[in-house]
């Protein structure tokens, strides 16, 4: 009886210890860490083959064990959120288990074929862009360089946003990247103390902000729902630049490409990102914990329905935790975001999957928290000292910005996720190239042939679709054995659950025998 429950006890545990490489841990690495963790990327090692993840395993056991990798702040629990980063427990446990048992490959021809990433911009040639000075970062060993640059749009007429597209000009050392819009044009370039935290013009709006692993914001733009961020005539644009420490030295001139819907596009409403939810009047005593409120509006309730599509909560180096909700009339909750761990590197935009709306008559509310002692090993003084709001890093903010509209009937039943992702494809455009298949048509309308005469009996092969954010859109094949030399794939234009993929550019990534390639393909 004993050796049967060793041997049933040993059998459990080579199971729960089986995964590999090949079969497991590539999709979820795919999915999850390459975006930051690829060739060029500004994660400090690649992640997206096995010879490249395996010498990490030490490192990577610990940062996932602890909830550091994948960087995700919101609280899942609380909402859900487009492009969602975080581990699930499944996901967790599998690389987790991947880790202890020493990393195995698995068999190489089995992996499947890898996203593809591009250097530049992703979108393409938009109708505005601004692109800072080369700039030296000044960030030493012991701080970051935090920096502001006020370029003049020089736009003669008023237009409205469909997307905007970050392109880090060094993608290693920048750590984040805000645009705002100043329509006063008021604001100035600061790059002397290494502090600037944002602009200088209180009449700045945030529109956009770039963080390792995010992807270009565009907005809903064709029927049943066409969204707009109007971009005044002669208004500035503000980068604020987030530098790592130890980058001294290194050089960057990020961009930002705006592409506008066509002067007199009909039936687009119009979007406003700015900070619904601020408190500039607290202060932060030396050697405790602060608690900080601010609400919106001020008294009663909210004069008309609204639709809220992100939020972005914002604070600096002595934030520790923020929620953000809303109550209506009955005080009924409307959840908006939880971070239970602030941490001012990691801050983002984050869009709902369905767009949330904000009944008349609601009180929105924030609720944050400041750790302004010693323990606090971001505080930028030592010892504590009196804290005031500022614009500076060394100051504090207690900022939540929001992308919101006019509601209208039926607003909350749209998913935002899927239709932000068919604006993002009926952008894209790329240039085609050869490799393993002879692709046709190609744009194509429907129905793509893959078809190719240079394989070999014997060989595995297997065939994915990504899109340009590196998400896998279908599956074509999956480690088949060629009997003979050639192969004719179809791709009917539809992902894995069937529906079809909108217009856009799309990566046929490739493996044969454990070796990659990709190819292009375009949707119209």
């Amino acid at each position: 009886m004993k050796l049967t429950l060793l041997l049933f006890s040993l059998f459990f545990y080579l199971t729960a210890f089986s995964q590999n490489w090949s079969d497991d841990v590539a999709e979820i690495f795919y999915n999850k860490c390459t975006k930051c963790h690829h060739t060029g990327g500004v994660g400090p090692f690649p992640l997206t083959t096995y010879s490249e993840a395996s010498p990490m395993a030490a490192v990577m056991f610990d940062a996932v064990n602890l909830d550091e990798m994948p960087p995700w702040p919101p609280n899942n629990d609380f909402q859900t959120y487009s492009h969602d980063r975080s581990l699930s427990p499944s996901e967790k446990t599998t690389v987790l288990n991947w880790l202890t048992n020493g990393a195995p490959e698995g068999t190489a021809a089995n992996t499947p074929p890898p996203p593809v990433y591009q250097t530049g911009s992703i979108l393409g040639n938009g109708d505005l862009e601004l692109q800072i000075p080369t700039y030296m970062s000044k960030a030493l060993s012991n701080g970051d360089d935090y920096v502001c640059f006020a370029l003049p749009s020089n736009l003669a007429t008023t237009r409205s946003i469909k997307a905007v597209e970050i392109v880090p000009g060094n993608r290693q050392i920048v750590h984040h990247a805000l645009i705002y819009i100043d329509p006063t044009g008021t604001s100035v370039t600061d790059t002397i103390g290494g502090d600037c935290g944002g602009p200088s013009s209180p009449s700045a709006s945030l529109v956009m902000g770039y963080t390792p692993g995010s992807s270009p914001m565009t907005l809903p733009s064709a029927s049943p729902l066409k969204l707009g961020i109007p971009f005044p005539a002669n208004s500035q644009v503000v980068f604020a630049m987030h530098y790592p420490e130890g980058s001294y030295g290194e050089y960057d001139s990020t961009k930002v490409i705006f592409h506008f819907y066509p002067p007199g596009e009909t039936g687009v409403r119009d979007v406003s990102a700015t900070a619904v939810l601020q408190n500039w009047s607290f202060a932060l005593p030396p050697d405790q914990y602060t608690d900080v409120t601010a609400q919106y509006p001020a008294s009663g309730g909210l004069g008309l329905n609204f639709s809220l599509l992100s939020v972005f909560p914002h604070m600096h180096l002595l934030g520790q935790k923020m929620k953000v909700y809303g109550l209506d009339a009955s005080l009924d909750t409307l959840k908006l975001i939880d971070i239970p761990h602030w941490d001012f590197e990691w801050q983002d935009f984050y869009f709902y999957k369905n767009i949330q709306k904000a009944e008349i008559g609601s009180t929105l509310y924030a609720d944050a928290t400041y750790d302004n002692t010693a323990g606090n090993i971001h505080n930028p003084n030592s010892p504590p000292a009196l804290v005031w709001p500022g614009l500076n890093t060394t100051d504090e903010m207690m900022l939540v910005y929001m992308h919101y509209m006019l509601y209208q009937n039926g607003d909350e039943n749209y998913n935002m996720d899927s239709l932000m992702s068919l604006g993002f494809s009926s952008i894209a455009d790329d240039a085609f190239g050869e490799g393993l298949f002879n692709v046709y048509p190609n744009p194509t309308d429907g129905i793509v042939n893959l078809y190719s005469k240079s394989l070999s009996a014997g060989d595995i092969i297997s065939v994915d679709i990504y899109d340009t954010q590196g998400q896998r859109i279908r599956n074509l094949l999956d480690a088949m054995k060629m009997s003979d030399e050639e192969l004719h794939l179809q791709w009917d234009g539809n992902n894995n659950s069937g529906h079809p993929a909108g217009s856009g550019l799309y990566f046929i990534s490739i493996n044969v025998n454990g070796e990659f390639s990709h190819q292009r393909v375009m949707k119209r």
